[in-house]
């Protein structure tokens, strides 16, 4: 657990996982950075930065992986349902991607964001928040929910729909062609359309439906008490080999 230096004598905090063969002075590795889901008890999601498994899947343990916080509204400690201090969560990532990616000798032409499920929406809302904070990712990758499909009642930011999906649209066309790729559990084709009907270009997305049940057989299970997780990841299946080779030639380009 790290907590930034803005942040001394707080709770707040990110995590950060290196390889065995990275190296201080070494290769320069890529570096893959999550928003987690949702405080959810039921699919077994603690919204805890702690507790994310996404990007460790995603990236097979070989990538520096970054666990991001939302910050709370008190500026004191995480937030684990939505975005807390909208404001200070974005800058959080404004100021400590770039500064991980210094410190840690990671390769800066190969940054991955993830996010699942509020992190799946919070990848366009709070990664494509602006041209500033957008600039600082390689490609782009949601499983289960994406920004702007649905309306979030009770929500300053996600409702009414109508003006959540104008906002939501001028996120999306922060992605400016760089690769995405979008993997949702069952129907995939509600996010596609949305995609497609917003964009001039589809060309740099890759849209893979993660049928959750084929991987873990049944639920609940060991590792995932519903099929809203995003710990599908970490079992080998034909989905993560799919997203496995995806992310090796975003990288094989970068270089």
């Amino acid at each position: 657990m790290v907590t930034p230096i803005e942040y001394s004598d707080t709770e707040v905090y990110h995590t950060i996982f290196l390889p065995e063969h990275w190296e201080a002075e070494g290769p320069k590795l890529p570096v893959i950075f999550e928003y987690t889901g949702n405080y959810f008890p039921k699919s077994g999601s603690t919204g805890e930065v702690k507790d994310a498994g996404l990007g460790y899947g995603l990236s097979g343990g070989k990538y520096i992986w970054v666990s991001l916080p939302y910050v709370h509204g008190n500026l004191r400690e995480n937030q684990v349902t939505w975005w807390g201090d909208e404001k200070a969560t974005v800058e959080y990532a404004k100021v400590n991607v770039p500064r991980i990616i210094q410190e840690y000798n990671a390769n800066p032409d190969a940054v991955f964001l993830c996010g699942f499920s509020r992190g799946a929406i919070g990848v366009n809302y709070l990664g494509l928040h602006d041209d500033e904070v957008a600039k600082l990712w390689t490609a782009l990758i949601t499983h289960d929910h994406f920004d702007g499909i649905r309306e979030w009642k009770q929500t300053e930011w996600g409702a009414p729909l109508s003006e959540y999906q104008k906002k939501a649209t001028v996120r999306l066309n922060r992605v400016r062609g760089r690769p995405y790729l979008v993997c949702q559990n069952g129907d995939k084709y509600g996010t596609e359309t949305f995609v497609r009907e917003r964009l001039e270009s589809v060309q740099n997305f890759t849209f893979i439906e993660v049928r959750t049940i084929e991987i873990f057989g049944e639920f609940p299970h060991p590792l995932a008490k519903s099929a809203h997780t995003d710990m599908w990841s970490l079992l080998p299946s034909d989905y993560r080999t799919k997203a496995w080779h995806w992310m090796n030639e975003v990288v094989e380009t970068a270089q």
